[in-house]
């Protein structure tokens, strides 16, 4: 599959100008654009991507097994990340005027507090100790690795989550995650 990567760089807020709203009226990343049609949110994209190019496999066969993957997904999806997106983080600075120190502890606690449900499920679900349910990469897998990147950058305590550590640890050395590190980018700075 080819594709154009088109960075969008949050910092300066070019996810808000016309010509990003123009395609994408959330003005949320990612978006993919695909056959003129574009779709937002990361989870709607991964599984848009999975209906057309299925292979490798991301959910399960059985319909049990792809509810899980998609329960733990949706853990990271729902519950951890976008407490913790970069528009929250800002918005509890300014307007509401919490210090950078008010904003780590909250970071803190939603990971915590996101991770310590999650550690349980991945111990029950993984096979091996390397992928979130049983022994191959799933769209659990897919959403765990950018949190604890992102957990790990803002200097979050995993040492309770060995489980979570562990799967993510193996799943940074397999060529797709790789490639697909935020210091991999051709933006990266």
């Amino acid at each position: 599959m080819t594709y154009d990567a088109v960075p969008v760089d949050l910092r300066p807020g070019a996810h808000h100008q016309p010509d990003y709203l123009a395609r994408n009226p959330q003005g949320l990343i990612p978006a993919l654009e695909d056959a003129g049609a574009v779709i937002g949110q990361s989870l709607a994209i991964i599984e848009y991507l999975e209906e057309i190019r299925p292979q490798p496999p991301l959910l399960p066969r059985a319909a049990l097994d792809r509810a899980r993957v998609r329960s733990m997904a949706l853990a990271v999806a729902c519950d951890i990340h976008p407490l913790n997106n970069l528009r929250v983080l800002k918005y509890l600075r300014s307007p509401l005027g919490h210090d950078q120190a008010a904003v780590d502890t909250w970071y803190r606690h939603w990971i915590d507090e996101g991770f310590r449900g999650l550690e349980e499920e991945a111990k029950r679900a993984s096979g091996d100790g390397c992928h979130m349910l049983g022994t191959e990469v799933t769209l659990a897998d897919v959403c765990l690795v950018p949190q604890m990147f992102n957990a790990r950058r803002l200097n979050c305590s995993v040492d309770p989550f060995p489980t979570l550590r562990a799967i993510c640890s193996h799943l940074e050395t397999l060529p797709a995650f790789a490639r697909a590190a935020p210091d991999a980018q051709p933006d990266a700075t």
